[in-house]
């Protein structure tokens, strides 16, 4: 279960959310609020999954709200709306989508069933690993993805490839490929370093899928995978990956293999 307030200084703009809630049947609104202190106050004690909180209103507004707490307590929002200008902070909040007012029955529908993909990613997703060194890490073993309104579970080592994709990462499996609101570099901190390695600032592989390597005359590399599908590997991979298709061990953690070093990949 979903569970959701609604904060707007409207009541007609809050009953409205709310009445689009109650047809849900994955969803309970545990708190409404009519501003922005006394919202802050109720998400610190409630702690919800999900908000829908209006972007401006008197005192404090929405986004001061979601920006005045911690991002390991912040819930998924959706930002309720009437002008669009928001929408560069509002992802820099890792807000899941935002509503323009007149609401729109279609894209309320669309943002809800995105905020339900985005929270069965995040219990999906284990931490990135902190283990001690002599306790196995845990690595993501599968993705939720959403197909039209089904939730598809994917194995890890179904997935071939990982291409960037601005604030998404696409997975690619056989002929298909599936979006997922997730940045390749945490993607890189939770993918088993023994299957999944970084290539390119954009691309991310599994291992034993490659099965050519050309070198190209800038240190850049051109992998061919099982596919068949070409892939640019970037000069900064290209000696841990020439390790790794040779088989020898991992010599560092790999979230120091995912981080880029240079721009010009």
């Amino acid at each position: 279960m979903i569970r959701v307030a609604v904060i707007d200084d409207e009541p007609l703009a809050r009953s409205g959310v709310i009445v689009r809630l109650a047809r849900q049947a994955d969803v309970t609104v545990i708190g409404e609020y009519g501003d922005g202190a006394a919202a802050l106050s109720g998400l610190r004690e409630l702690r919800p999954d999900l908000v829908f909180i209006d972007v401006r209103m008197p005192g404090m507004s929405g986004l001061d709200v979601l920006a005045a707490l911690p991002a390991h307590e912040r819930p998924m929002a959706i930002l309720l709306t009437a002008y669009d200008s928001f929408a560069v902070r509002a992802f820099e909040l890792r807000a899941v989508d935002y509503l323009l007012k007149p609401i729109d029955d279609e894209r309320f529908a669309e943002a809800l069933d995105r905020a339900r993909q985005a929270l069965a990613w995040r219990t999906s997703v284990p931490p990135a690993p902190a283990a001690a060194p002599d306790e196995p890490a845990r690595w993501l073993n599968r993705f939720c993805v959403r197909v039209g309104r089904k939730t598809v579970y994917l194995a890890a080592t179904e997935v071939e490839w990982i291409e960037a994709d601005g604030d998404y990462a696409t997975l690619h499996v056989g002929d298909k490929t599936h979006l997922l609101r997730e940045s390749l570099q945490r993607l890189c901190e939770c993918l088993d370093p023994a299957l999944f390695m970084r290539v390119h600032r954009s691309a991310i592989v599994r291992i034993d899928c490659v099965t050519e390597l050309q070198p190209l005359a800038n240190r850049d590399a051109m992998l061919r995978l099982r596919s068949g599908t070409p892939l640019r590997a970037s000069r900064t991979y290209i000696e841990p990956l020439l390790g790794r298709l040779r088989g020898e061990a991992i010599a560092a953690p790999y979230s120091h293999d995912c981080v880029a070093k240079t721009s010009r990949d």
